[in-house]
């Protein structure tokens, strides 16, 4: 995994327009490079200069993007939230379990975050499954900010200091 570069634009455009990214995250509007670099700049490298971690592009070992997964402190919740999506190609494959298990220990041993939590459609089934994988449980059903249906929250804690 690392950080993601405006030379990312042409991968992020492919991932945000996927018809699951749209279904289960969302449209962000992104069509061109150029959107997706200002996506990148406004949305992505801000919060590494605000918080230190962000969303990471994950890749194959010789560099190809496959997918992002990373830590996002939203206003709309309490807790850092971890984040993942993958192009459909890669899906199914352990790469989004190894990538938020990996993101999750560095979340809790390497920054020191007490808890984080993730939200995710209901319907997502695939994503529920790679949550619980990496032991994060179902907290309640929480109703965030413009929305008009509830969706489940994930959590896990960190365990306590020995």
């Amino acid at each position: 995994m690392r950080r993601f570069a405006l030379e990312d634009a042409a991968f992020v455009v492919e991932m945000v327009n996927d018809p699951d990214w749209i279904r289960h995250i969302g449209d962000r509007g992104v069509r061109t490079t150029e959107d997706a670099a200002a996506y990148i700049r406004d949305r992505i490298v801000t919060q590494y200069d605000k918080l230190g971690y962000g969303m990471y592009v994950v890749t194959l070992p010789d560099g190809v993007p496959i997918g992002s997964c990373g830590l996002i402190r939203r206003d709309s919740l309490e807790d850092v939230d971890i984040g993942f999506a993958f192009l459909a190609r890669y899906r199914g494959l352990g790469y989004a379990t190894e990538a938020a298990a990996a993101v999750l220990d560095y979340g809790i041993r390497g920054i020191g975050l007490p808890r984080i939590v993730a939200i995710v459609s209901p319907e997502n089934h695939r994503s529920i499954r790679i949550l619980e994988r990496i032991g994060m449980h179902f907290e309640r059903m929480i109703l965030l900010p413009g929305e008009t249906e509830p969706i489940p929250l994930y959590a896990f804690e960190a365990p306590p200091a020995a």
